[in-house]
């Protein structure tokens, strides 16, 4: 009589000790492999909270010349994107909203643009940690993905219509800085991303069915991270604008510091395995 034995499944990352070496994965192909780190650093747990993800992530991106504090909870890079959040609205808010007057066609805009970066930023972490191993995880985090992006597309278009009506009304040059065209480039390229995303996700015929629409999807990432990039150029060249540089007094430092950050906070976690460097 032949005995037969049940296969053991596979080793989950959360099965793992948080203080047990992991074994070294790094010479294979791993779908959970972030841009830094090892398999598993930035990935969704399962029946982890879903706002767990926007803080998530290997912390810090390099080694530490010290053990780490293990009585400390768990964070991860996201942190670096909610703090350069913060601080790029600090640097830019509070000189605008203290400045005299408050110019009624001009406030809005920054207003807006910082706003649709935080709703941008925050829809990319909700949606990065995911893994094809926990697919209701991941669909929930698409659906939010989806509309935080509508509606970051919305009120960067609000933001830039604000400001070229009020170009207009003052018969302002509408493009005389680096600033502006990066703006409307921004603008015109995230509209593309969404309609991009969307039909590979609601109507994946128009790319020859699912199967082929799954095969773009790649590419959706590298344009999202792309533009991404141009918010973020976007948002530090306000800095070196007549207006702001001339009258608000804003702190460039604060907020080059800020859009390091953010982008310090989301690029470490990319999974290699989405975006076709690794097997997934």
């Amino acid at each position: 009589m032949t005995s037969t034995t049940t296969p053991s499944l596979p080793r989950l990352p959360d099965e793992i000790h948080p203080h047990q070496e992991e074994p070294d994965t790094h010479q294979q192909p791993n779908e959970n492999e972030p841009l830094l780190g090892r398999p598993g650093d930035a990935i969704q747990r399962p029946n982890a909270p879903m706002y767990r993800n926007l803080y998530l992530g290997l912390f810090p991106p390099f080694p530490l010349p010290f053990p780490p504090l293990t009585n400390l909870p768990s964070t991860g890079t996201g942190i670096l994107s909610q703090t350069g959040l913060l601080l790029l609205l600090l640097s830019i808010l509070i000189p605008l909203l203290t400045h005299h007057p408050l110019l009624p066609l001009l406030v809005p805009h920054p207003i807006l643009q910082l706003t649709g970066l935080l709703v941008a930023t925050e829809a990319i972490l909700l949606l990065q940690p995911t893994t094809k191993s926990l697919p209701l995880a991941k669909t929930r985090a698409a659906k939010f993905h989806a509309w935080l992006h509508l509606l970051s597309f919305l009120l960067f278009l609000s933001g830039t219509v604000i400001i070229e009506t009020n170009k207009h009304a003052n018969k302002l040059p509408h493009f005389h800085s680096v600033h502006a065209y990066l703006g409307v480039a921004t603008v015109s390229l995230l509209g593309l991303q969404y309609l991009f995303g969307f039909t590979i996700y609601v109507t994946p015929s128009v790319w020859g069915g699912e199967e082929k629409a799954k095969k773009v999807w790649k590419w959706h990432r590298y344009l999202g991270y792309g533009v991404l990039l141009m918010i973020l150029a976007t948002t530090g060249s306000a800095a070196w604008t007549d207006y702001v540089k001339g009258q608000l007094g804003v702190s460039r430092v604060g907020v080059v510091l800020g859009v390091v950050l953010v982008a310090g906070g989301v690029f470490p976690r990319i999974q290699l395995g989405k975006l076709g460097l690794r097997e997934y």
